[in-house]
């Protein structure tokens, strides 16, 4: 268990200086830089822009601005805004709270009706439930997020007033965004418990547990799901990583704060060290909840726990 910590740890490491050189370099070869959206309408001569650009730090070449930015990274600092010169950090500690929150409705929503809508349409295989049950899997997954935040909006806060269609204050401004992130989510579990339901109900195991009397119930919640959950777990902390992605159009529909658009606004403006901050933490976060998923597989599945 030990050395699977550590080689998941090692893995880690590169994955988040693997993200951080990549849209260190994405940002580095775009055309323009932060100092023409600084100067933009100023009236500014080149050879002012050239000494800002000296000033940032921007005229040197990529290898030593990567590893300038690592080495700060080591010592905590990440750096200031170049669009306000504010604290990267502060910045980012002021919205990701709200950005993990919508995450973590959105999650719970997407697992609970996921789940539960995976395991009735296998038990009720081919039935008018499976048909339903496969039909809602099938909008939620095809449906683009921001298409079904304003479907959300005209339905639920235009026509009938219910909640509000902006903001970030109090749960209530949580219900559409959270609705709208999750759909696509339940619908990939749907299919996937359903799937993996089917595939253990055919076990040889689960006709051993039937014939030694144990009821329909028991079997189905106790062993079958059991068993089935293994192979969703993945699906599920994939889905929350690609939640922090959709955080940035949910967070820009219904108009809340959140890194998703923090980050949009920094990369309108170029300003690098906001975008990199913000890479760096998100795959903080992706890497947390793949290495509980790994770790989850144990609680599951004793048989991966001997593994380890």
């Amino acid at each position: 268990m030990g050395k699977f910590i550590v080689n998941r740890m090692i893995a880690a490491g590169f994955v988040l200086l693997g993200s951080l050189l990549l849209v260190f370099f994405i940002n580095y070869s775009l055309p323009g830089d932060a100092v023409d959206q600084m100067l933009e309408g100023t009236g500014a001569t080149p050879e002012m822009a050239a000494n800002l650009r000296e000033e940032l730090g921007l005229d040197l070449p990529f290898h030593t601005q990567f590893l300038e930015y690592l080495k700060n990274i080591l010592q905590g600092d990440f750096g200031h805004s170049i669009v306000n010169n504010a604290p990267v950090l502060d910045k980012i500690i002021t919205q990701f709270p709200a950005t993990i929150a919508l995450t973590i409705v959105s999650a719970i929503l997407s697992i609970i009706f996921g789940i539960t809508l995976g395991v009735f349409s296998a038990i009720h295989h081919n039935s008018v439930i499976d048909y339903v049950a496969r039909l809602i899997g099938l909008f939620g997954i095809s449906m683009p997020t921001f298409w079904s935040g304003i479907l959300l909006i005209l339905i639920f806060s235009v026509t009938l007033g219910w909640f509000p269609s902006i903001g970030s204050d109090g749960w209530i401004t949580l219900v559409l965004p959270s609705i709208a992130l999750g759909l696509v989510g339940s619908g990939a579990i749907v299919r996937m418990v359903r799937n993996s339901m089917l595939e253990v109900m055919n076990e040889q195991y689960i006709l051993t547990l039937r014939s030694k009397g144990l009821s329909e119930k028991t079997v189905m919640y106790k062993h079958a799901l059991r068993n089935a959950l293994i192979p969703s777990i993945t699906i599920i902390g994939m889905m929350i990583g690609d939640m922090l992605g959709g955080a940035v159009v949910i967070e820009t529909v219904f108009s809340r704060q959140g890194i998703g658009r923090l980050v949009a606004d920094a990369i309108t403006a170029k300003d690098l060290p906001v975008v990199q901050g913000v890479v760096f933490f998100s795959a903080i976060v992706y890497i947390t909840i793949n290495f509980l998923v790994d770790i989850s597989y144990s609680v599951i599945d004793p048989r991966v726990r001997k593994s380890f």
